[in-house]
């Protein structure tokens, strides 16, 4: 069994990005096995929650993950997405560990945009608009810089006290970055390279008219139907890439705008494994306006799972237990 701290203690974001560019390869290739992820919706406590199974068969990596997503738990101490991950053992069925899931997500989030960066973000990028200022926000940061000659962000949250808290926890981890506190979105994501954003918001935050030819953005927040960051006429201008085409279409930044008939799937370039496996290109010219559309891959968690567990055998951590019934019939 393995706590949260201990695999934060184990996982660094150059790891995650290696092995979840990997997993978005073998998707590409056709070699996963990962049913679009169920929801339960608390509509009465504003939440919902998710299965994610998955299977990478060359890699023989399985696991699933239950999560939440809860925006109001800040009132509570408790952080808005929560997860568990077992890891399972694919020739026997046997539990390898049960794992914190929640530092887990957020990595791998963080790596999957980093990922996408790489693939369809302009060369030289070096001012980033950072809309929400949550924990998703600091992998984002993380793994931006590595992919990224990123020289200033400008951060914005719900509260100006949000952004500068946010700035004031990350600033001294990168010291050739310029922060900035935005008073609003507009001023967030005007004069940028590029833009991430990680709300939970139901409506367009950012709107077509700031957004300057050769922008790529990374939509995270958009994870769960009835989600919505993007004004739509952004999309329909834009190069659109998801994590995963069924998905995205009932959960992603795509989601609102597909049902009211504001962009079809044929407005959807292709999927972000098609293009790491080379069977498509990315950003093809400097004018281009590129979206990733991250919905979050249950392969992703597999994987990055995969590696804690590795980690932590080779330094020891963690506590060992047995399933007693399970092994009383075996």
């Amino acid at each position: 069994m393995l706590k949260g701290e201990d695999i934060k203690s184990i996982l660094t974001m150059n790891e995650v990005m290696v092995v979840v560019e990997e997993a978005f390869k073998e998707k590409g290739l056709g070699r996963v096995q990962m049913p679009p992820k169920p929801y339960l919706f608390f509509e009465k406590y504003n939440g919902d929650l998710r299965v994610m199974p998955s299977y990478l068969e060359k890699l023989d990596i399985s696991a699933v993950k239950i999560v939440n997503s809860h925006p109001q738990n800040r009132q509570y101490g408790l952080p808005t997405v929560m997860a568990v991950l077992v890891l399972v053992e694919p020739k026997t069925g046997v539990p390898l560990a049960i794992m914190d899931g929640t530092w887990i997500t957020a990595m791998r989030t963080g790596a999957a945009s980093g990922i996408a960066t790489k693939y369809l973000g302009r060369k030289n990028i070096q001012k980033l608009g950072l809309v929400g200022a949550g924990v998703q926000a600091l992998t984002q940061l993380m793994a931006l810089t590595h992919v990224t000659n990123l020289r200033k962000v400008k951060v914005w949250s719900l509260t100006i006290e949000e952004a500068e808290d946010f700035i004031g926890k990350v600033k001294n981890d990168y010291p050739n970055v310029k922060f900035e506190a935005a008073q609003t979105v507009k001023e967030t994501v005007e004069n940028v390279d590029m833009v991430v954003t990680a709300t939970p918001s139901r409506k367009p935050l950012v709107m077509e008219s700031w957004i300057a030819d050769g922008t790529h953005i990374n939509a995270i927040g958009a994870d769960a139907p009835g989600k919505q960051e993007l004004d739509p006429k952004i999309l329909k201008k834009a190069k659109i890439v998801v994590d995963d085409l069924e998905q995205s279409c009932h959960g992603g930044e795509i989601n609102v705008p597909l049902a009211k008939g504001e962009i079809s799937k044929n407005d959807i370039y292709g999927e972000i494994g098609e293009i790491v496996a080379g069977k498509k290109p990315g950003r093809t010219f400097d004018k281009e306006i590129t979206v990733f559309v991250s919905t979050g891959l249950a392969i992703q968690d597999a994987v990055t799972a995969n590696l804690a567990y590795k980690k932590a055998l080779e330094k020891g951590l963690g506590v060992q237990f047995e399933l007693k019934e399970f092994l009383a019939l075996t």
